[in-house]
């Protein structure tokens, strides 16, 4: 399946974010923003409400909860040919949005939010070439194993060690996100297209580095452990079974869509509000109270992807019948690394519904199969950050060993 067909059917409706925090926006205090501690373990669920499709929260953690106001979406471009005279004299001196900057890179396409200073939706299409895994050689032809189902690394791809983080020319400086409003601010800058899913060229690879493609996301206990397992999970949906990955895989085409959210939470007196913050000084880049993973697997060759209504692109033939969706929504905070994905599991309808987009039509969602039931959801845990803390522990004391003896 072309990459193009899901850029395609990926043109989003641009939705309000729930709250505004205006008065956090509207802060002039230069005081650097002081560094926060990751919040204390806690098995935070978000679940859906199956009559409305929303995500609802459960032991005061933040969830969705439906409001009749929320489901209008904004206009993308003024009128071509207004209606009424009063749309053609408001738009006479200019439109004044919003206005999303879609960015087309070499392994994703993302929309970025120029209030919210973070991407609004990142779309890629994994596959074992855009994942830079090549066939193995051909067998002896003495029955050994196929090469179609043997993947090998390939040697040429991108090095995450030569790229950097960049803030983006191609947004407007007014509305861009800076280097300097990460500094200091306690969170980590997490990407949403993940490094590891640009393998196929240094280039692609740098392309996530742009903040862009970066979100403000807890460090310790989500971005660099809880998050990363999801984001592991998703490249290994593209393996063969056979490769023994725990029954993950089997899958010859992965869409991932990732989407930053901001979810209320119901205080004391019963009320739903958001809470968010914003990083930066003077402030600027709101900080996601959770985020989504959506995932469209499909076997074999579909017929072709199906847009979204609102896309105004022609519906193309009927999906392959091995074509399954899974979502995903995870809180910005701390996850034991013990907590099933399946947790986490809500309808798409959900994650479209909280973030104002459609990303797949009805024609796929009412015969696309459930993907938790078509391979395991299951995170593998691989805590790298703390294997290479202990080498260097133990490297520096070995130092300091050799310097005593000297």
């Amino acid at each position: 399946m072309p990459a193009s067909n899901i850029v395609r059917g990926s043109i989003f409706a641009a939705g309000l974010a729930v709250g505004v925090g205006a008065a956090s926006l509207l802060n002039k205090n230069n005081t650097p923003t002081s560094p926060i501690s990751p919040s204390p373990p806690v098995r935070a669920q978000v679940v859906a409400d199956e009559k409305s499709t929303g995500l609802v929260a459960q032991g005061g953690k933040p969830g969705f909860t439906p409001s009749r106001d929320m489901a209008g979406s904004l206009a993308l471009a003024p009128p071509s040919s207004p209606s009424n005279q009063l749309a053609s004299d408001v738009f006479r001196y200019g439109f004044p949005g919003p206005i999303p900057d879609v960015l087309k890179r070499t392994a994703y396409v993302a929309a970025y939010d120029r209030r919210l200073r973070h991407p609004s939706w990142t779309a890629e299409h994994l596959t074992p070439t855009s994942l830079n895994r090549q066939p193995a050689p051909p067998t002896d032809g003495n029955g050994g194993r196929s090469s179609s189902n043997i993947l090998q690394e390939n040697p040429k791809k991108g090095d995450r060690s030569k790229s950097t983080f960049m803030e983006d020319a191609e947004v407007p400086a007014m509305f861009r996100g800076l280097l300097k409003d990460y500094y200091n601010s306690g969170y980590d800058r997490g990407h949403m297209v993940p490094a590891a899913d640009a393998k196929i060229s240094q280039q692609a690879m740098d392309e996530t580095f742009f903040l862009t493609n970066i979100a403000p996301q807890v460090g310790d206990g989500f971005n660099r452990h809880y998050w990363a397992y999801l984001e592991d999970w998703c490249r290994r949906l593209v393996r063969p079974r056979d490769e023994g990955m725990k029954g993950t895989g089997g899958f010859e085409d992965v869409y991932v869509f990732t989407v930053p959210l901001y979810l209320p939470a119901q205080g004391p007196d019963g009320k739903w509000r958001v809470s968010y913050e914003v990083i930066g000084s003077p402030p600027a880049i709101s900080v996601p109270t959770h985020f989504a993973k959506v995932v469209l697997a499909a076997r074999g060759s579909p017929g072709g992807f199906a847009p979204g209504p609102s896309s105004g692109l022609p519906v193309s033939g009927p999906m392959g019948k091995d074509v399954a969706i899974g979502a995903f929504v995870l809180p910005n905070s701390v996850i034991p690394d013990n907590t099933p994905l399946t947790e986490f599991s809500v309808p798409v309808e959900a994650v479209e519904r909280a973030a104002g987009l459609t990303l797949f039509s009805p024609q796929i969602k009412s015969t696309a199969k459930e993907l938790c039931r078509e391979t395991r959801c299951q995170v593998i845990v691989r805590r790298f950050d703390d294997a290479n803390k202990k080498q260097q522990q133990q490297r520096g004391k070995a130092g300091q060993q050799g310097i005593a003896r000297s």
